[in-house]
């Protein structure tokens, strides 16, 4: 990631995915090709992958906002983008998969091993195929067509995100709910 903007706020874009399952490396995809671009100094692109722990650990940094990248199958129509904020309910619940990661488990263990409570948004891609990989033959290392052209909105979409948050214009939340909104369809 080459400097960009100074800001003086830490903000952290989490690439969430499997390669080898088809839809599910949307995340993996969008934030390598954030990682050439000029960003603001504070911001950190990372491509987690299924690394739950890790990004749980990471979690314990002290970041005013960050921002998961992932396939989010909501029933709409291929490569629609979305932006969710989620509300994570604290409900003592705390488990992780060690062989995939689920984004709400991880803020869970997160949080009880000790990190703070963070701003957290999701830009999401409705996925075409996303593969169970229980075997070889169920693995596909490509984006579908719907999702491929989803990759550079959803990045301009990150950048803005960014952008605004770095400048304390933020997008507005609503406090104690979920919020989502349909980027394109």
């Amino acid at each position: 990631m080459s400097p960009g903007p100074s800001m003086s706020r830490r903000i952290l874009v989490a690439g969430i995915g499997n390669i080898f399952l088809g839809d599910d490396g949307f995340g993996v995809e969008v934030v390598r090709r954030l990682s050439g671009r000029k960003l603001p100094e504070g911001v950190e692109v990372v491509d987690f992958g299924i690394r739950g722990m890790d990004l749980a650990y990471a979690l314990h940094e002290d970041y005013d906002l960050v921002v998961f990248v992932d396939a989010t199958p909501r029933g709409g129509e291929p490569g629609t983008v979305y932006l969710i904020e989620p509300e994570i309910k604290e409900d003592g619940a705390v488990s992780l998969d060690t062989h995939g990661m689920d984004p709400v488990k991880v803020i869970k263990l997160s949080r009880a091993l000790g990190a703070r409570s963070t701003r957290t948004l999701v830009v999401g891609c409705e996925p075409k195929v996303i593969l169970g990989g229980e075997d070889y033959d169920d693995m596909l290392m490509e984006l579908s067509e719907p999702v491929r052209a989803a990759v550079e909105e959803a990045a301009k979409l990150v950048e803005s995100l960014v952008m605004e948050v770095g400048t304390d214009n933020g997008p507005g939340r609503s406090a104690g709910s979920s919020t989502e909104r349909e980027v394109r369809s």
